[in-house]
């Protein structure tokens, strides 16, 4: 199963980009990774009439292109909560089931048009609280190997 992370940007924080460096490290011990990082999308009209909402943008469209036949999550404050547990089964589940590929896709500033977050297969909310996108990306990133560790036995999870 191969893991792929995307998301707006780049990570400001010398040492979040430091951290996010580690995890990734970490993670390919376990699994491919592949992190892309996105240049920031200009604010573009929507297609069509109606609530701009309610719409793809022609970028969301390309990027639905991309991940194709890839099981997607979308980091939305709105979506499930799990522990590291309950993450790491469903991580296992998702191995157990013959799942290739995992799109981690953390939303910019603008956040996800809801019409982008029904194409997701699943969202999920790294915590109540309110984190920024550098935050989130290096939450994100532990998570995952937090949660191969946990189905590997590994200590560091304890």
């Amino acid at each position: 199963m191969r893991a792929h992370l995307i998301w707006e940007g780049k990570t400001k924080n010398a040492q979040l980009r430091a951290l996010e460096a580690d995890y990734r490290a970490r993670i390919e011990h376990f699994t491919d990774l592949v992190v892309k990082e996105l240049p920031p999308a200009r604010a573009a009209p929507r297609d069509g009439g109606g609530h701009p909402q309610d719409k793809l943008t022609a970028a969301e469209r390309r990027l639905l292109e991309k991940v194709s036949g890839s099981y997607k999550v979308f980091l939305d404050a709105g979506g499930r909560e799990w522990t590291s547990q309950e993450f790491a089964g469903w991580l296992g589940q998702q191995g157990l089931r013959g799942t290739r590929e995992l799109v981690f896709l953390v939303g910019g500033p603008q956040g996800l048009s809801a019409a982008f977050k029904k194409q997701a297969d699943l969202l999920l909310a790294l915590s109540r609280m309110t984190l920024t996108r550098d935050w989130a990306r290096a939450l994100l990133l532990e998570q995952i190997y937090r949660g191969f560790t946990i189905l590997r036995g590994y200590p560091y999870a304890k």
